[in-house]
């Protein structure tokens, strides 16, 4: 029985140990496999590790290319803030510069006024110079008794009312130049220019139609007419031919063919009849241009001087004459109505307009109607607005615009200065400006014709429609055509001017139209 358990033991141990030597088979192979895995995981912890070195390059040489940026982001800030600095280093220099360049404009127009006052001065020195020595020349050929004899019919000719104590030293002065020869120097010169003096004023008291035909020629020269002389040569008589002129006669007998030198004329001859002083009869056409400059419309500079249009002619400028001249927007007819406006409220004085800020902290709006197109820009510059200053060059905006224009608003300015409707600050900055610049009336009549319903916003590209005549009424053409009014462009009862000059129309008996005190806003004249 012994025996027999241990040969049962073993058969279990044997069977154990066969199980043991399979499962080291299998452990061996386990580990074979795993010995495999791990070098194959060796190798790629490896190659793992050798990326990672490739990546920490890599990383640091982004770092450093990141930390150059950085430098370099740095300095590219200070350079921005000295550029910034610099250009507003520029822009404080380029407002002076603007400035001083406004003055040496204001400062040149006043140089050429008097340029042109010396230049007209020169020429009658000489012309008197010559008429000097033509008399000296013809005096001293002359005997006593002759020179005596026509100085007398000279005296009644040309009707030379003189003082009492004047004619015997002009006589006197006269005989000593013929006998004897002397010269009396500035004695003679002020005796000639008295001379002049009191021959043009006796000419102004002579009646115009017994004006001879040279005086009438030299008339003509005078207000800027010189270039029909030569055809009034052969057909003036006297005054008396021009006042009883048509207008027929005016452009076939002198060959005038421009309307507004006809209108130019007929106002003159009109002029010379009325016994009142009228400052716009002084102002000529020269002037106007200079006037255009101050209004901020010079584009019209040339049509207006070949116009020759004069103070007299702004006085009674009709929208058809403003349409003959080319000017077809309505923003600038309203532009010039106001401007003749001012020009009436301060009586035609030439030097009215203001060219150069003051204190701007006590500006009236009576003052503001004064500004010129260049101080409402200067005005732009001072409420913190420069950059849109310059868009007001050529736009016709000046003072009496801004005041006394119902439909000009802080809309239209904004318009005009090109700042886009996105930028409300910037606009609401304006308006706040705008209005207490105006003052509290000029507001009241604007808001009055915004809520009216017909209101239409004033543009710069609205452009006047001129009237048509109807076809149906051809038959009575002739008839309206001596009856028919016409619109002034500054109706006569804005800023009445004082004496003749608030009268409407033309004098009878010049065969001009007359005409009425419409206002240019009425809606039929405008084209959108």
């Amino acid at each position: 029985m012994t025996n027999g358990h241990i040969s049962g033991n073993g058969d279990v141990y044997q069977e154990r140990l066969a199980r043991l030597e399979n499962d080291k088979e299998s452990l061996v192979l386990q580990v074979s496999v795993l010995t495999d895995q791990v070098e194959a995981q060796g190798e790629k912890i490896r190659d793992l590790e050798f990326c990672l070195e490739e990546h920490r390059e890599k990383l640091n040489a982004t770092e450093e290319m990141l930390q150059q940026e950085l430098l370099s982001r740095t300095s590219l800030e200070t350079q921005k803030l000295d550029l910034m600095a610099e250009i507003s280093n520029l822009k404080l220099k380029l407002t002076s510069v603007e400035k001083d360049r406004l003055d040496y404009e204001d400062r040149f127009r006043d140089t050429e006024d008097l340029i042109q006052e010396i230049n007209e001065l020169r020429l009658r020195v000489g012309e008197m110079d010559n008429e000097r020595l033509q008399y000296e020349k013809k005096l001293k050929t002359t005997k006593v008794s002759e020179a005596e004899g026509k100085m007398q019919r000279w005296v009644q000719v040309t009707s030379f009312r003189t003082s009492s104590w004047f004619s015997p030293v002009l006589c006197l002065h006269l005989i000593l130049v013929v006998l004897l020869g002397m010269k009396a120097g500035n004695l003679r010169h002020e005796i000639y220019q008295s001379l002049f003096k009191k021959i043009f004023c006796s000419e102004l008291d002579m009646p115009f139609a017994k004006w001879t035909k040279e005086q009438v020629c030299n008339w003509l020269q005078d207000q800027g007419l010189g270039s029909y002389i030569s055809n009034g040569r052969h057909w003036i008589l006297s005054g008396q031919t021009l006042l009883q002129a048509s207008q027929q006669d005016l452009e076939k007998e002198l060959g005038i063919k421009h309307p507004l030198h006809r209108k130019k004329l007929q106002l003159a001859l009109q002029a010379l009849g009325s016994e009142e002083e009228n400052n716009h009869g002084k102002l000529d056409y020269h002037w106007v241009t200079r006037w255009l400059d101050d209004i901020g419309l010079p584009q019209y500079k040339t049509q207006f001087d070949e116009g020759k249009v004069d103070g007299r002619m702004l006085h009674y400028m009709s929208i058809d004459d403003l349409l003959s001249l080319k000017v077809v927007s309505v923003l600038h007819h309203l532009s010039i109505k106001r401007a003749i406006q001012v020009l009436r409220m301060n009586n035609f004085e030439p030097n009215c307009l203001r060219r150069r800020p003051s204190d701007e902290n006590n500006v009236t709006p009576s003052e503001v109607t004064q500004w010129t197109n260049h101080r409402v820009m200067e005005w732009l510059r001072s409420v913190d607005l420069a950059e849109y200053a310059p868009n007001l060059r050529g736009s016709g905006v000046h003072g009496g615009l801004m005041v006394l224009e119902p439909r000009f608003n802080v809309e239209t300015m904004a318009q005009l200065l090109n700042i886009p409707p996105n930028k409300t600050l910037l606009r609401r900055h304006l308006a706040t400006h705008f209005n207490l610049l105006i003052g509290q009336e000029a507001q009241q009549q604007k808001r009055e014709a915004m809520e009216s319903p017909d209101y239409v916003l004033l543009t710069a590209t609205a452009k006047v429609k001129p009237k048509k005549l109807a076809f149906s009424n051809f038959g009575s053409l002739r008839k309206k055509k001596q009856d028919d009014v016409e619109e002034y462009v500054c109706p006569m009862e804005l800023g009445r001017a004082s004496g003749s000059a608030s009268k409407k129309g033309f004098k009878a008996g010049l065969d001009i139209r007359v005409y009425d005190d419409d206002d240019l806003d009425r809606l039929e004249q405008v084209k959108l």
